[in-house]
């Protein structure tokens, strides 16, 4: 069936989904979004933050274990010790330290978007 050459196609549009501000203010995610110097400081200082979290975390895990080899050292004979002490002494805090870590660097992104929205 042949098409009338008359019939136009019609472009359908809606309102704008999103109204940009025309104001003078910046966003901060303006500010990241374009790489300015404002926002590679909010990135910075979201870094550093989250460097200071793992480093933090490190130097307990450094305390953890290092003196490990040193306890075993001194009693050599007890393989039952050890074992106690690498399941029982050590594995209960490293979940709690990675969980301590894991809720620390979720509540520093959570900071920046707070700030980056405006909330």
């Amino acid at each position: 069936m042949p098409q009338d050459p008359t019939e136009r196609r019609v472009v359908v549009t809606g309102p704008p989904r999103r109204v940009r501000r025309t104001s003078g203010y910046y966003r901060p995610r303006t500010e990241i979004d374009e790489q300015t110097t404002l926002g590679h400081t909010y990135v910075r200082s979201l870094m550093r933050t989250q460097l200071r979290a793992a480093l933090g975390v490190f130097a307990v895990l450094v305390l953890l274990v290092g003196p490990l080899p040193v306890v075993f050292a001194a009693v050599p004979g007890e393989r039952r010790l050890e074992w106690l002490i690498l399941g029982f002494g050590l594995y209960a805090p490293l979940v709690l330290l990675a969980r301590w870590y894991v809720r620390r660097a979720e509540r520093n992104e959570r900071d920046l978007v707070r700030l980056v929205e405006d909330r």
